[in-house]
């Protein structure tokens, strides 16, 4: 039996809305994706045009569909051949069961939303997507409609509590020890933070000279307009977080509780954005770059989250906060509420 949630978990599990994917992740039909969440796997699965969210469980006997991260295929059960198809659950040798039993069966299926390009999946949210986001929709459905492709797909079991890895990606004040060859060169200088309901927003200017010149000479390349010239963030509530530098690429990365305690499932994407015609060659090195330092700013902050002690008290009253710790501090608040 899969140990339960702790209740608050729970209540943000299924009481939210939740950024899963971009639509540029599942564009032909038969694509696929599968993320790891509580009680299991999330399947999103491209259906001759219409974005299926389900358990990934066939519904005869358990086995799961897809154990892979992504890809393109059909949803067929490699255990007895049950599939899914154009809207409909394809039972193999029909004529072997008894109809009245097969009435009720069917996939476990979830809401699904969309923020611009953005894809939300829901299990019983208590209000719509643009009520949840707030102001923050206009922010998300922006970057999401200069976004093209997924470049790298990277998750593993995350070796912490998810508000232990979500904190750690709220603040600055740890970059310098963390991430020195990493992300401490940009040397971030706080432009503003948007506190939008319960999603925080962040901008901050490229504060090495040599850096903000190379990043803004890049811009010739790509259809960025309106992207906002330095490092952005916005914290989607409760589990995910989207970032760029000067939206030439976008990470997105997903913080989802895990019934195991001091655990968490992880996963980013590098996500790409529009680059003008003629230009593709120039910016592939840019690219892979971006995936291969982004893997290491989040193995940095994994060997760093994993050492908080288990026994550290998150929810108590009497924690402190850097001013660099600010949203943190908000993010504390806005949980201390909702368990009250």
């Amino acid at each position: 039996m899969t140990p339960a949630l702790p209740r608050l978990d729970d209540r943000l599990l299924t009481d939210f809305w939740h950024l899963v994917a971009h639509r540029a992740e599942l564009a032909e039909p038969g694509a696929w994706l599968r993320l790891d969440w509580p009680g299991g796997d999330l399947a999103l699965f491209n259906d001759e045009g219409e974005i299926l969210a389900f358990d990934n469980v066939c519904p005869h006997r358990g086995a799961r569909y897809f154990t892979g991260d992504h890809g393109v295929g059909r949803v067929v059960c490699p255990y007895h051949g049950w599939a899914y198809r154009a809207g409909q659950l394809r039972v193999a040798q029909r004529a072997s069961f008894d109809e009245a039993e097969l009435a009720g069966i069917g996939l476990r299926t979830f809401r699904t939303a969309w923020c611009g390009d953005f894809l939300f999946v829901g299990l019983a949210p208590v209000e719509s997507l643009d009520a949840q986001l707030g102001e923050a929709f206009a922010d998300l459905e922006r970057a999401s409609r200069r976004i093209t492709a997924r470049r790298d797909f990277n998750a593993f079991p995350f070796q912490a509590h998810w508000r232990v890895g979500v904190e750690n990606a709220l603040e600055g004040y740890h970059v310098n020890p963390i991430h020195p060859q990493t992300l401490a060169p940009l040397g971030l200088i706080d432009d503003r933070i948007d506190y939008q309901g319960r999603n925080i927003g962040y901008l901050a200017r490229i504060g090495q000279a040599r850096t903000a010149k190379g990043l803004s000479v890049m811009k010739r390349f790509f259809e960025v307009d309106e992207a906002y010239e330095g490092y952005w963030s916005l914290y989607v509530f409760p589990f995910a977080m989207v970032s760029s530098t000067f939206g030439y690429s976008y990470a997105l990365q997903t913080y989802f509780p895990s019934a195991l305690p001091n655990q968490a499932h992880f996963c980013s994407r590098l996500l790409t954005s529009r680059v003008k015609p003629g230009a593709e060659t120039a910016v592939e090195g840019f690219f892979e770059s971006s995936a291969q330092v982004n893997r290491r700013i989040f193995e940095e902050d994994h060997a760093i989250c994993a050492r908080v002690s288990p026994s550290y008290d998150m929810t108590r009253p009497g924690r402190v906060f850097a001013r660099s710790e600010e949203r943190v501090r908000r993010l504390h608040a806005i949980l201390t509420a909702l368990a009250s």
